[in-house]
């Protein structure tokens, strides 16, 4: 059986890494499989329900993939609630100064959770530098809103759009996962096919080239093994195979993407520009550096979890082993040094603590990591001033509390755990913690009294927004969720 406690991609590998030598790998009836698929199929092995998962999902022609089987399928299903948002509402306000011209406040910020839409959803989506965010409904249809400027809503209509709005182009698709980007996003379907569309000035949505609006959902350029995950950086992007290979593309300023570059090349004697990469690229180099700088490859890494943020990206292999890379400012890679990495280096802190990394998760500027001893640790620093983390250090006020959801936004972070909602972020804040108008931000970790005994689903974070679901088969948060007041955009 598939764990759910486990990433997802974790339960895969430990599948396709358990061949029994004494057992043929069952083939499949197709006959016509590429060579990449000849590659990976001898990596299967019929050795139960796991196994039999990956070896319908893996042996599928990709163009004539049919949708992942229903066990694999509910690996992505948390429990489903109502949606509740709090902070800034003004989409075309995020991120941008108060003065910005043409820019008006046409909604006050909502510096409490307040209900919006009726509906149910399996699952909100944001990201640490979006001024929008995705909602996947009860059928698996994709519904986005927010800021739209770069089609990264998927409309033709470049306008801001306040209500949550089926994604052009993927109506006939079952989405089960998307990330948001700073002005693009990408969209997983349950046959393992990735879409994208929004900016693409930087090769970020991996449709092969640089166009740079992609106005409606647009297949990338990719045609390797199934794809289980989607992340998305500022202006970057990473997608996850079912094999535990990590893919990249679009910016690579800081080595964000792993390939060892920051793919700068001069244009003209004063102005630099970037190779940047229009279709996912493979990561294929992972390393070991001593503070000395010798520097050692590590091999046969599967990744089975990443998280990206506005510039760096974190992920975890299938020995529970952390690696991090791209911009190194204020320790948010946790190497106790500010040099961008250019390739995944092991986090060795983790490595030399003996500690298993279970989730990793990335803001702006810093990062997150949970542990097999129920440690929340942070590096980097989600304040603009003052001192920074530069190797994960616990969160000692989250010590012995359940953690079921995380979100991470520009400063701002906000956790469930056990019935209680947990939030802190240094000013400037703008609702996005939920604490009231009276203490719009708060240094520290602080619980948000008004959710009290409420079972919180899911967390999500943009830039200066928060979304979660509400588990209302709980019958007090149903309850208490009917007292919250109302957002409408009528």
């Amino acid at each position: 059986m598939l764990d759910k406690d486990k990433p997802l991609v974790l339960n895969i590998i430990v599948a396709m890494s358990s061949k029994r030598k004494s057992e043929p790998t069952k083939k499949s009836v197709k006959r016509n499989k590429s060579k990449v698929e000849d590659d990976y199929e001898s990596d299967l092995s019929d050795d139960g329900q796991n196994n039999a998962i990956v070896t319908e999902v893996l042996l599928q022609p990709h163009e004539e993939m049919e949708m992942l089987p229903e066990p694999l399928l509910k690996t992505f299903d948390k429990e489903p609630g109502r949606l509740l948002i709090a902070g800034m509402v003004t989409w075309d306000m995020t991120g941008r100064k108060t003065s910005a011209k043409g820019v008006m406040k046409i909604r006050p910020n909502l510096y409490t959770f307040h209900r919006f839409t009726t509906d149910m959803y399996r699952s909100a989506v944001s990201g640490c530098s979006s001024a929008h965010s995705v909602l996947i409904n009860m059928n698996r249809k994709a519904l986005a809103f927010g800021r739209n400027q770069h089609g990264q809503l998927g409309q033709s209509d470049l306008a801001t759009i306040e209500k949550p709005t089926l994604v052009a182009g993927l109506e006939e698709f079952n989405i089960i996962q998307a990330a948001c980007g700073r002005n693009h996003t990408l969209f997983l379907t349950d046959t393992g096919c990735v879409y994208a569309c929004g900016d693409n000035k930087s090769g970020q949505c991996g449709v092969g080239n640089t166009q740079p609006i992609i106005s409606k959902a647009t297949r990338l350029n990719y045609s390797g093994p199934p794809i289980i995950k989607v992340g998305c950086g500022a202006d970057f992007s990473m997608i996850l195979d079912i094999k535990g290979n990590l893919y990249s593309f679009g910016l690579p300023e800081y080595g964000q993407l792993g390939h060892n570059t920051d793919g700068k090349y001069f244009l003209t004697s004063t102005k630099m520009s970037f190779h940047f990469e229009t279709s996912p690229k493979q990561i294929v180099l992972y390393v070991e550096k001593t503070k000395e700088g010798h520097v050692t490859p590590m091999e046969d890494i599967r990744i089975v979890d990443f998280a990206c943020g506005n510039n760096h990206s974190v992920a975890i292999d299938s020995k529970n082993r952390a690696f991090s890379w791209g911009f190194g400012g204020i320790g948010r890679l946790g190497h106790a040094e500010q040099k961008d990495e250019m390739v995944p280096r092991l986090i060795k802190f983790f490595d030399v603590q003996n500690r298993k990394v279970l989730r990793v998760y990335c803001g702006y500027s810093y990062s997150l990591a949970t542990t097999d001893i129920g440690t929340l640790f942070l590096f980097g620093q989600n304040k603009k001033t003052g001192e920074a983390n530069m190797y994960p250090k616990p969160v000692q006020d989250l010590a012995g509390w359940n953690i079921t959801s995380i979100g991470t936004s520009n400063t701002s972070i906000v956790i469930s755990a056990d019935d209680s909602l947990i939030a802190w972020g240094a000013s400037p804040t703008y609702g996005e913690l939920g604490l009231g108008d009276l203490q719009k931000s708060s240094s520290t970790p602080k619980t948000v009294s008004r959710m009290e005994g409420m079972k919180i689903s899911q967390v999500s974070m943009g830039y200066s927004h928060t979304l979660l679901l509400a588990n209302v088969d709980h019958e007090f948060t149903k309850q208490k969720i009917e007292t919250f007041q109302e957002f409408t955009t009528d």
